[in-house]
């Protein structure tokens, strides 16, 4: 006890308890503050991207879809889109329109991922639609590409083509070329159906075979890819290349055979 005692009256005493109450609370705060710090500086930082958002909005986008997204003669409403479909317009060029038309058509885009990101984030807190989706979702590498040709062939290739070419369709409509469309904006496509496209929720076509329909475009449809066919004419396929063959090829035995024939009769009447 008189060791206790003396220790206790030592001059460093208190400093030592000092220090082992600094290092007891540090270690508390450690474990349990920083899940909702990080929370608080979440909704901090999205609240920062929706404020952003909506000043980027009130120049380049409420002429069109109203001061509150509510949409207007010139613009449909943009409540209940969710941030895939800004993403999606907003990062192809789509929009801003340039002018109302029939089709919107894609352009070089005019805002940085960071302002598109932010324009997303307003749009989205306007009411819950689909989310912009990650990489992991999108991403071609590992995808089943032999089940997103076929899944592309029976839902897509009536308006795109069989590879993607794209086609004519009604009152000055068209279904786009997908060359070179990066493989986040065709999965965000199939989410939010722009313009004349239906949508396909996960209900009726689940991730997986959305990313590997992006990836069977990717393989199949980008300025890197081979066609060990040799040129595709369009895409329309595999029949098209002997049809152009035949075609082409009985055209010109046809002239030649007029052009034999003329020079017969032209040779026996003199």
């Amino acid at each position: 006890m008189k060791k206790l005692s003396a220790r206790r009256r030592h001059p460093l005493a208190a400093l030592v308890v000092l220090i082992f109450a600094l290092a007891a609370t540090g270690g508390l705060y450690a474990a349990f503050a920083p899940a909702g710090e990080a929370k608080a500086d979440q909704s901090s930082s999205r609240s920062l991207a929706i404020e952003e958002g909506k000043r980027l909005y009130d120049v380049g986008c409420s002429s069109c879809h109203g001061t509150g997204g509510q949409g207007s003669s010139d613009g449909p409403s943009l409540v209940g889109v969710g941030s895939a479909a800004v993403d999606f317009q907003v990062g192809t060029g789509r929009m801003p329109a340039q002018q109302p038309g029939a089709q919107v058509p894609k352009k070089k885009k005019i805002y940085s991922q960071h302002e598109t990101d932010q324009l997303a984030a307003y749009v989205a807190s306007l009411g819950s639609g689909p989310v912009t989706p990650t990489k992991s979702q999108y991403d071609p590498s590992g995808a089943d590409i032999a089940n997103g040709g076929e899944l592309f062939r029976t839902n897509c290739a009536q308006c795109h083509n069989f590879t993607g070419e794209g086609g004519a369709l009604t009152h000055g409509k068209y279904a786009p070329n997908l060359e070179d469309v990066d493989p986040k904006h065709v999965y965000e496509a199939m989410q939010t159906g722009p313009q004349n496209m239906p949508a396909f929720p996960d209900k009726v076509m689940p991730e997986q075979d959305k990313r590997d329909i992006a990836a069977y475009m990717k393989a199949v449809n980008s300025k890197d890819s081979e066609n060990p066919g040799g040129y595709k004419l369009g895409g329309l396929g595999p029949v098209i290349e002997g049809l152009f063959a035949w075609i082409f090829g009985l055209g010109v035995l046809i002239l030649v055979a007029i052009w034999v024939a003329a020079r017969t009769a032209k040779a026996k009447k003199s």
